[in-house]
């Protein structure tokens, strides 16, 4: 019962739960995808996004700031799920900056957004980390002990967790080699690609081209190269291109 123990278990848990969030609020509320269509997000193929994994795993490692100075319990846990909320917020932006400086690639884009900071983060959304570590708190952290237990007496779910982290190295190599191929080719042309703009393209090119829609493998295409598509994106878009992004 150690604390990698527990960190492997949420960073888990909330890879998954993060993925099937973002794919509900893509599906029927996002102004991104006005013809309501599922969207696999993320840059990886698989089920789960680690920035919400590694979030959780921070959440649960803040659950224990000591915040008793202050009397009212309600202002209280209000004020631990601000400094959650700020603190995720700051992985974010963090996370968004190594994508966009190290790689050329914008995972997300929050441009119009008000109140944006680069179009990595804003207040909207640090609101709904806010409403997620309440959620977390009263929800998810009062059983987590009782879910390790139930866990160390089950060695087919631990299988399960460890089976998980194989195929999630797996498809984080494979996600790296094609984010790869993005790099060079922006580093290249001297332009950020927007990744769900960019699947967005593809997507559509494969309708024209009447090719299978795959909700997996996004990037893929039957008649055209990976390269070929950036170009033709690249080319699309070049005349409203203001900023540098694609």
């Amino acid at each position: 019962m150690t604390l990698p123990l527990v960190l492997a278990f949420l960073f888990f848990g909330g890879s998954l739960i993060g993925w099937s969030l973002e794919l509900i609020w893509r599906r029927f509320f996002s102004g991104n995808n006005p013809e309501r269509k599922w969207i696999n997000p993320g840059f990886l193929v698989g089920p789960y996004l680690p920035l919400y994994g590694f979030s959780l795993c921070v959440l649960c490692m803040m659950s224990f700031i000591d915040v008793s100075f202050i009397e009212n319990p309600v202002l209280q846990k209000s004020i631990l799920f601000v400094i959650m909320a700020l603190v995720i917020t700051l992985i974010e932006y963090i996370a968004g900056l190594i994508f966009i400086h190290g790689m050329k690639i914008k995972l997300w884009d929050y441009s119009s957004c008000w109140g944006n900071i680069q179009g990595i983060i804003c207040p909207m959304y640090s609101f709904f980390w806010w409403i997620l570590s309440g959620l977390y708190y009263f929800l998810i952290h009062p059983h987590i002990l009782d879910s390790l237990y139930w866990l160390a007496e089950h060695l087919s779910f631990s299988f399960f967790i460890g089976f998980f982290y194989g195929v999630f190295a797996i498809d984080l190599c494979y996600s790296l080699k094609i984010l790869a191929k993005i790099r060079v080719f922006a580093k290249e042309k001297d332009v950020i690609v927007r990744i769900e703009v960019f699947k967005e393209s593809i997507r559509k090119k494969n309708a024209e081209l009447k090719e299978k829609r795959h909700f997996v493998l996004a990037f893929k295409s039957e008649q055209i190269s990976f390269i070929e598509q950036l170009r033709m994106h690249l080319e699309k878009l070049k005349n409203e291109n203001k900023n540098q992004e694609i």
